[in-house]
């Protein structure tokens, strides 16, 4: 069974760190940087009691949510804590008014993408870097 509650962006880096995908360093400061002067959202998954994955979205404006960071521990994979962590934001969103729901992701983690485009989110752009693993691939979906 898996529970979705609020948390912190401490507890959000602690997962974020487990997730051998993500091989950048990311600091607290950087994340509280983007969140300032934003409302946001922090999701944590936990199965047993144990903090398995993570969600972090803020708002671009009074329409539109941003699903900005997320990842799900190897071991805790492909048992639906990713579409958990998902619905809940979504819910919280369309609860706080919000019209729409935005990500991106990239052709590297072809998981996110199939989940994305399984729950109705709809390709609305590209982003080229120069490198096809690392091309972003923007979606929304709408809440309304």
């Amino acid at each position: 069974m898996v529970e979705i509650r609020s948390g912190t962006i401490q507890q959000a880096l602690t997962i974020h760190r487990q997730i051998p995908e993500f091989d950048r360093p990311l600091s607290e400061a950087k994340l509280l940087d983007r969140l300032e002067n934003k409302e946001s959202l922090v999701l944590m998954a936990y199965k047993a009691e144990q903090a398995v994955g993570y969600k972090l979205g803020y708002a671009l404006n009074e329409q539109e949510f941003y699903s900005w960071l997320g990842g799900v521990i190897p071991s805790a994979r492909k048992q639906g804590v990713a579409n958990k962590l998902r619905q809940a934001q979504e819910r919280w969103a369309q609860k706080k008014g919000y019209q729409s729901i935005s990500v991106k992701s990239m052709n590297q983690y072809p998981a996110m993408l199939q989940m994305l485009i399984s729950n109705s989110y709809q390709i609305s752009g590209y982003e080229n870097n120069g490198d096809l693993a690392l091309n972003k691939i923007c979606f929304v979906k709408s809440l309304i």
